[in-house]
């Protein structure tokens, strides 16, 4: 603020005579300067993606009713007696009634082991808090001061150890901090447990002797440090460990006051663990509430099945019981597993006046109850349901009390209730003697409630949710009912909100976390005119309800099983009870199944999780899928976005047996969930997709022009340095002539050395043997074949010496040479196939192989038909008779159009290769503006890793060595699977200043060698020597590998702005090329969201949705280049995205096609703007681009214009009426999971395919399919069609390292890929 009234003020004519005022003055004069307004005549900005936006429904139901008034509890009653405290309550009783049973524990086999007396609670809590407070201690400090926090860890089955623990903690004014049992490093949320002691800064952990032996060690013998968790020191708290404190020592016994008694941890949503802090004054308050309102007396007994540790099991069976010296009969949750009806017989045993349950514990009595007789359960006049707030808990109440009331059991006697962790006992139902009105039952549509309304309906249809009431608000409380989001308004008396309670029985804040806890704990709901309710602060209990009739309070879901769908609510209990409905028993194991939404697109999307029995087929797992589908869109009116089926007893448990709903979720975000069953839904869920892009009538040429005029921007076009001044060997027309004029001027000068993958020289060239060489090939020819001048021959050689000899000997000879990888012996059924292709479209006459191929030859001979002849390396065969040499063209080089090339091996290649001509005086050209871009001169020395039979490849293999007379070293590729760091070691070994790979070369390296940096340090590979490192591509540049290979090789001397890219296609092998001098290659960050509508939009690197482009490399000598708009094909401006045409002196002719394609000839190779520069014949290269002209300077003085590739045109998909690159999507996809190692994308029938490789197990084949759906939908708003999971390998990659996609396509669709798993999304 302090700069805005700055400028404002500086703005008023404030003198300047100062530099800094200048400054200001003269920022403030660029300020006010108008903005050019866009030129909407010339330009259609469109590229703005807004996702649709859910309209509420005009004939949705509205609340209807008056606004709710607060609603108040019965008066807290006065009881004279009351004590001062908990702890004073225990005192008296462990010294007045010593002898009379607080806990008694059971074994596994429902066998009491051990009573707790109330006079040996007292004498024991006393005994620890003694140890606890003098005899522990550091450096001869007390380890423990009052009020630090201590962690309570004991198991479910040890309530005895854990209340002695509990109590001695409070009456050494100690905050006990109770947690559930860290089995092992992984358990389910244990690392937020951990964040929560080392947010209390807890030190100490309390437990057993048997629970500490069963800890996990590590080699020292002490307990490991759990993941996330702070350093402790285990104490064991058995009697051997504690020492009785001296008969002087008594421990103070307190009033209750607002200091902290112990800390509860809950775990919200989104899996973090919060600790809730309860004060001594609302501990005794809240006991004193549960006391008048269940009519607790002196000496009752109670049974209690829940967790000890938290919630209700704590309030009613810790804390309230030594309040009104009650005798607990605690069943641990281990003895429920193997006896549901333990909880029952205990009842009938000790004539139990109460006992506490959960909806679960009766239904799985209900299951067992027929072997039991015998059993009476008319002593209970309570039965308090913990979690009745649960909608589905009725129904269990009512099976339970059906089955049971034959056998003593009441009907008023069940009491559910409501509760939260923040809030504690919000509502009971009350027992009968009471005096209350009669249970209520509540008939209610789901439509109305997922609009947060409540609409009375009838039983008889499916679409309604029965709930029963949780009782009557409790003594001394107010409570409310607040709309969930936004200002705490009053809710009507109709609406569904979030029930807030005001009472002095509540949790006081979330531990360290003020911020949240103003939200929670101090909330002031407020009328609908904005009035405070009260000046009390009310407490969010995360329950969404109503007030019903006779003040009863109604519980219809939690805020934590909240989804919000399309802006309609849905709890994750009631699709979990509809899911259960569909064949419960017969399929879902044990009834487990977890509901969850994630936020995908903007929305939250819903996915059910179920454990499917061992004996389910994966017909029946599917069968089961589609009716949940089909129940949950017929009853909730929503989709399920994805359906997952898991093994059983694989979900994450909850400390007592429950799913850990969090850890699922969490499983499932991050691909570790593991599913065998998936069915994604995403086409019916995902209704906010951005609208489909109209196509707009295009802008004609005349006016774009003129707006790029009015708008200030230049035509986009550049061209490379003037190659006017002639060489010495531009001489000669024929390269066949240049290696002549080489061989007599100087014979001995070496032009060629391969490697072999040990490192050591496998062949070497100089001029003259060169020459030597080619002459015996073509006397060869001449003499033995019946070749014309003109006919095509194939050469199909390993990269070597013996290739160019070959083909410089066809040269000779007046052949056409065409250079063929040769098929893989190991595969030899999908890589022939390719060689036939090849001689059936160039027309082949004669094949040519070295004898390295014998063992192919019978193969090699049906496929192809063709009379083959046979070289030794020794070149002592002779050939056929000699022609004249009277060709026009020079060399066929092998390109493919759009996706596809044919030098991979193992690939089966569909009839898509076609082969571009090329004339003796553009092969000259080539080799000229490539040794002026690369300063190439007799002793320089070049190192190559390409592969020879295609491109700039074939082109630095076979032709610039010869033309420039450098050495060229030759490092054939496929050595690099036996050596990785040949290549490296080439360099390094003959000081190479200029080198040449491709992709794969570059991945083989950074992976292979990635860890071995220091390794090939201590073996002096040093890369300082390196200038300029070019990878050869016909693509976008790779800027994440190619950094990664720069970062990783810096240590062995790589500068940093050595690697580059270069860039031709199948018109020009050679457009764009770094070379030895000129500015470093510039990066640029686009708007992808803006290029998915061809436009360019630059943003600051970092942006949202920022895609980085770095330049390829500098347009070669003679070459000139314009970008086109591809629909009018007129020039575009400066920074506009259109198609890269091409005007060079070597450029290709045409396509060399046997079914005679003259148009398809004529539009690539030689065409003409519509306007403008109408006579420049262009070649196109079938390339989206843009040019740019920076703030550099290039050799010849003027600013650099940098050329930027986007994409082949070709393999762009249009989807949506958008644009999309395959490799934006891929590179999003490989980002969503570590196993992914490649991916690729193409369409099929309008829909998207996305093939992704999994590099790793097998059981995380179905995890991917929710991740790759997601990721596609957040980053591009497309919907996944198809998601195929295929062993690594299975995508195709050429030589140069690039995705064959119409063929891994064509697999697809004739079945070859053999896939792990194959996911349709709905």
């Amino acid at each position: 603020m302090s700069y805005l009234l700055l400028t404002l003020s500086l703005s008023k004519g404030v003198p300047v005579n100062s530099r800094v005022s200048s400054k200001i003055q003269q920022l403030l004069n660029t300020l006010k300067r108008p903005k050019r307004p866009p030129l909407r005549e010339f330009f259609v900005d469109d590229f703005e993606e807004l996702l649709d936006v859910q309209h509420p429904d005009p004939n949705q139901p509205k609340p209807e009713g008056g606004e709710m008034r607060p609603l108040n509890g019965e008066p807290l009653g006065v009881v004279t007696n009351w004590p001062p405290s908990l702890l004073a309550s225990l005192q008296r009783w462990g010294t007045t009634q010593p002898k009379s049973p607080c806990l008694t524990a059971l074994d596994n086999a429902s066998k009491p082991i051990y009573t707790l007396t109330y006079g040996k609670l007292w004498t024991r809590s006393q005994k620890l808090a003694y140890t606890l407070l003098n005899k522990l201690s550091t450096r001869n400090e007390p380890l423990l001061r009052p009020g630090d926090r201590v962690a309570l860890v004991f198991p479910n089955n040890d309530p005895v150890m854990f209340m002695v623990a509990f109590y001695g903690c409070l009456l050494a004014e100690l905050v006990p901090v109770p947690i559930e049992v860290p089995l092992t490093r992984k358990d389910a949320g244990s690392q937020q447990v951990g964040f929560l002691l080392g947010s209390c800064g807890v030190t100490l952990a309390l437990t057993t002797d048997a629970c500490q032996k069963g800890l996990p060690k590590a080699q020292t013998g002490e307990v490991v440090t759990f993941k996330g968790w702070p350093r402790l020191l285990w104490f064991v708290t058995d009697g051997k460990h504690v020492v009785k404190p001296p008969k002087d020592w008594h421990p103070p016994i307190r009033d209750a006051s607002n200091e902290i008694a112990y800390i509860e941890y809950k775990t919200s949503k989104e899996g973090s663990t919060m600790g809730i802090t309860v004060s001594h004054s609302a501990m005794l308050a809240h006991c004193h509430v549960l006391t008048q309102a269940c009519g607790y007396t002196e000496g009752e007994i109670i049974t209690n099945v829940l967790d000890f540790k938290r919630d209700a099991g704590l309030w009613h069976g810790v804390l309230t019981s030594v309040m009104n010296r009650m005798h607990v009969i605690s069943i641990p949750y281990s003895l429920m597993k193997v006896n549901p009806l333990s909880w029952i017989q205990k009842v009938h045993t000790y004539k139990a006046r109460v006992a506490v349950v959960k909806s679960r514990d009766m239904h799985w009595s209900l299951l067992a109850q027929r072997d039991q007789r015998d059993i009476s359960l008319s002593s209970l006049r309570m039965l308090i349901v913990a979690d009745g707030a649960n909608p589905w808990s009725i129904s269990s109440c009512d099976a339970f009390l059906n089955v049971f009331q034959a056998r003593g059991l009441r009907p008023e006697v069940i009491c559910p209730c409501a509760s939260s962790s923040e809030a504690m006992t919000v509502a009971i139902r009350r027992p009968p003697e009471m005096g209350v009105p009669p249970p209520g039952k509540a008939v209610l549509s789901m439509s109305g409630l997922s609009y947060g309304v409540i609409r009375v309906d009838t039983e008889e249809k499916l679409s309604v949710l029965t709930v029963q009431d949780v009782g009557q608000v409790m003594p001394g409380a107010l409570v409310c009912v607040i709309r969930v989001e936004g200002t705490p308004y009053l809710c009507r008396t109709d609406e569904v909100g979030e029930i807030c309670v005001s009472s002095s029985s509540t949790g006081i804040s979330y531990y360290g976390l003020p911020g949240m806890t103003k939200n929670v704990f101090e909330t002031i709901p407020v009328t609908s005119s904005g009035a405070p309710i009260s000046d009390r602060p009310f407490t969010r209990t995360s329950l969404l309800g109503f007030i019903g009739p006779d003040n009863l309070v109604f519980v219809v879901g939690k805020m934590d099983g909240l989804m919000v769908v399309s802006g309609r609510r849905h709890n994750a209990d009631d699709v979990v009870a509809t899911a259960l409905a569909v064949e419960p028993m017969k399929f879902v194991y044990r009834g487990r199944i977890a509901v969850f939404s994630v936020s995908v697109l903007h929305d939250e999307r819903i996915v059910v999780v179920a454990e499917q029995r061992p004996d389910g087929s994966e017909e029946d797992s599917f069968q089961w899928m589609s009716r949940v589908l089909q129940a949950i869109d017929s009853i909730h009116q929503a989709g399920v976005y994805c359906l997952a089926l898991v093994p059983a007893n694989t979900l994450p448990k909850a400390p007592l047996g429950g799913i850990h709903i969090s850890e699922t979720k969490q499983r499932f975000l991050e691909g570790a969930l593991h599913p065998c069953n998936v069915l994604m839904c995403p086409h019916t869920c995902v209704t906010n997709l951005p609208k489909p892009r109209q196509k707009k009538p295009e802008v004609g040429p005349a006016s774009m022009i003129v707006g790029n005029l009015v708008a200030g921007k230049r035509i986009a076009q550049a061209c490379g340095r003037d190659v006017s001044q002639l060489e010495d060997n531009d001489q000669f027309l024929y390269m066949q002539d240049v290696l002549q004029w080489r061989a007599q001027a100087t014979p001995d000068h070496p032009l060629f050395l391969l490697l072999n993958a040990k490192g050591t020289v496998a062949n070497t060239a100089s001029c003259v043997q060169l020459h030597k060489r080619a002459e015996r090939v073509a006397v060869a020819l001449m003499e033995r074949g019946r070749l014309n001048t003109g006919d095509h021959v194939a050469l199909v050689y390993p990269p070597g010496v013996d290739l160019i000899a070959t083909f410089y000997g066809c040269l000779y000879a007046g052949c056409v040479p065409v250079t063929v990888r040769p098929p893989h012996p190991q595969n030899l059924a999908t890589t022939l196939p390719t060689v036939k292709m090849i001689v059936e479209v160039t027309s082949i006459s004669e094949c040519i192989h070295s004898i390295q191929m014998i063992s192919q030859e019978s193969e090699f001979l049906r496929s192809t038909n063709l009379p083959l002849q046979r070289c030794s390396p020794t070149w002592t065969s002779v050939f056929l008779p000699q022609e004249s040499l009277l060709g026009s063209r020079c060399c066929l080089t092998c390109h493919s159009s759009a996706n596809n090339t044919s030098v991979l091996c193992g690939i089966d290649i569909s009839n898509t290769v076609c082969f571009s001509q090329m004339s003796h005086a553009a092969t000259s050209a080539l080799c000229r503006s490539i040794k002026l871009q690369c300063e190439l001169y007799p002793s320089r020395q070049i190192a190559i890793c390409l592969d020879p039979y295609c491109g700039l490849g074939f082109a630095l293999w076979c032709l610039c060595s010869v033309y420039s007379g450098h050495q060229s070293i030759l490092v054939p590729p496929l050595e690099l699977e036996t050596n990785p760091s040949l290549w490296l070691s080439a360099v390094s070994q003959f000081k190479v200043r200029v080198t040449f790979c491709s992709y794969s070369v570059m991945e083989m390296c950074t992976k292979g060698l990635g860890s071995q940096t220091e390794a090939l340090r201590l073996r002096n590979v040093n890369l300082s020597c390196v200038r300029t490192c070019m990878v050869v591509a016909e693509e976008r540049p790779r800027i994440t590998l190619t950094q990664s290979f720069s970062k990783i090789f810096k240590d062995l001397g790589l500068s940093s702005r050595a690697v580059s890219t270069t860039f031709g296609c199948r018109v020009n092998v050679a457009i764009c090329l770094q070379g030895t001098s000129g500015p470093d290659p510039t990066t640029v960050y686009l708007d992808m969201r803006a290029l998915r509508h061809d436009r360019v939009r630059l943003v600051e690197r970092g942006s949202p949705h920022s895609l980085p482009l770095t330049e390829s490399g500098k347009i070669l000598p003679g070459v000139k280049v314009i970008i086109a708009n591809t629909e009018t094909k007129g020039p575009l401006g400066d920074s506009h995205l259109g198609e890269i045409w091409v005007s060079s002196p070597h450029n290709a002719t045409g396509y060399y096609t046997v079914y005679g394609e003259e148009a398809l000839h004529a539009d690539h190779f030689s065409t003409r703007l519509s306007f403008g520069d109408t006579q420049t014949l262009w070649a196109r290269t079938g390339y989206l681009g843009f040019l740019r002209r920076t703030e550099l300077t290039d050799a010849s003085g003027e600013r650099h214009d940098a050329l930027y590739v986007v994409g082949s045109l070709d393999e762009t998909l249009e989807l949506r009426g958008v644009r999309y690159h395959p490799t934006d999507i891929e590179t999003s996809v490989i980002r969503s999971h570590k196993s992914i190692a490649e991916c690729a994308v193409f369409t099929w029938t309008n829909l998207l395919v996305v093939v992704v490789e999994l590099e790793g197990s097998e059981q995380e084949a179905l995890d991917l399919v929710a991740l790759v759906t997601n990721v596609v939908l957040e980053e591009h708003y497309l919907i996944v069609g198809v998601v195929v999971v295929v062993d690594p390998g299975v995508i195709p990659i050429n030589s140069r390292g690039e995705k064959q996609r119409m063929h891994l396509r064509d697999g697809f669709l004739a079945d070859q890929l053999d896939p792990i798993y194959v996911a349709y999304n709905m």
